[in-house]
């Protein structure tokens, strides 16, 4: 699996990529294979407070609906408005195409509290073996 080394990771499944004082967020590769076929997200609002791992957004797929939490608090400043007409992106492309919403950092701390791509992948692991 690709999980990108620039990116951090927390253990509920999000990905984050920092872009200066912003934070691109999605959901990792190993997320969208569980998840399976996309068919509805709901991006949160813009403008719309964040909190560190608070449920924001949501994703149903063909298995279940699941929420997505933030990976740092802030305010919500872009999202994908293509998901709503395109949710397959998030499968298609997790890390690219399929990103969720854009969130101006509060605390730039909470950065180091998430997973290097070394961290996510072994929690990974440690996931299947129970």
């Amino acid at each position: 699996m690709n999980f990108p080394k620039e990116l951090r990771y927390t253990k509920s499944h999000e990905w984050a990529r920092r872009e200066g004082e912003k934070v691109v967020c999605g959901i990792t590769e190993y997320a969208q294979k569980e998840i399976s076929d996309v068919v509805f997200v709901e991006v949160p609002k813009r403008g719309q407070a964040a909190e560190q791992a608070k449920a924001v957004a949501v994703v149903e797929s063909v298995k279940a609906a699941f929420d997505i939490y933030a990976p740092m608090s802030g305010k919500v400043s872009q999202v994908n408005a293509d998901l709503e007409s395109r949710p397959e992106l998030v499968n298609q492309d997790c890390y690219g195409q399929g990103w969720f919403f854009e969130i101006e950092a509060s605390d730039p701390s909470e950065w180091d509290k998430l997973m290097t791509a070394e961290e996510y992948e072994k929690n990974i692991q440690n996931e299947s073996v129970k």
